[in-house]
């Protein structure tokens, strides 16, 4: 029997190089209320594609770097509210901290800086809120990726917020 043309023989040996490489979902979590929504999305695209999702926890610049990585009580700290929602879903995670830039540096440095760590993890796609700290929101991320190159970035949509309502007697 031949083989067809549209198989070639290459396609079907495995790539040893690239079979282990993990391309994670990368969250941008910037201890807001949009936190859980961005790690729903970022869980939903996970599942889908069989990958770990990136947490990124961003710090404000005057947090003590004392202990920088993802074993602060800060960073702890914002990772325990969406981690309950994410768990469940059956994805892995791996937590990473961004410290905001101190100084006046332009508007997209710090999108630049949070885009270059999800390309360092090899996150082809980021989740972020469309409000966030500035420099981190969705519009100003996709703006950064368009010019420097960069993953592709999905906004999230603030979580509507619903109203308390007592318990009747």
């Amino acid at each position: 029997m031949t083989r067809l043309l549209s198989h070639p023989a290459r396609d079907c040996v495995p790539h040893p190089g690239r079979a282990g490489l993990v391309r994670p979902v990368a969250a941008v979590l910037t201890d807001g209320v949009d936190d859980v929504a961005v790690a729903e999305t970022a869980a939903r695209l996970a599942l889908a594609r069989r990958v770990p999702l990136l947490l990124i926890a961003v710090m404000p610049p005057h947090v003590r770097r004392s202990c920088p990585g993802p074993a602060s009580a800060s960073v702890r700290a914002v990772l325990a509210r969406v981690i309950p929602k994410v768990g469940p879903k059956g994805t892995g995670y791996i937590p990473e901290v961004f410290h905001l830039p101190s100084g006046d540096g332009s508007r997209l440095a710090a999108a630049r800086q949070l885009l270059a760590l999800a390309c360092r993890h090899r996150a082809p796609d980021v989740v972020a809120g469309r409000r966030g700290p500035a420099g981190l929101d969705a519009f100003t991320l996709i703006e950064a990726a368009a010019l420097h190159g960069g993953p592709r970035v999905h906004a999230v949509a603030p979580a509507a917020l619903t109203p308390m309502s007592l318990p009747s007697p």
